[in-house]
């Protein structure tokens, strides 16, 4: 169900000038700013663990080398 919701001039400036693209509808705006303040998954949190030790023991690629590899 959709519906409005009433906000101050100021916040309607606000996410304004949050906005990517003016094409961009508030809603997804306020859907950004939920999902930036939203708690990682256990999941992630663990994936983030893993990559991190990975990246310490040398585990990686440049980003000159992935192009390279790609023929970029």
């Amino acid at each position: 169900m959709e519906t409005t919701i009433q906000v101050s001039k100021e916040l309607r400036t606000e996410l304004q000038n949050r906005k990517f693209s003016t094409k961009e509808s508030y809603e997804n705006v306020i859907w950004d700013l939920i999902e930036d303040t939203a708690e990682l998954s256990e999941e992630t949190k663990r994936d983030i663990a893993e990559a991190r030790k990975e990246f310490k023991k040398g585990k990686f690629k440049s980003l000159s080398q992935v192009k390279k590899e790609l023929g970029l």
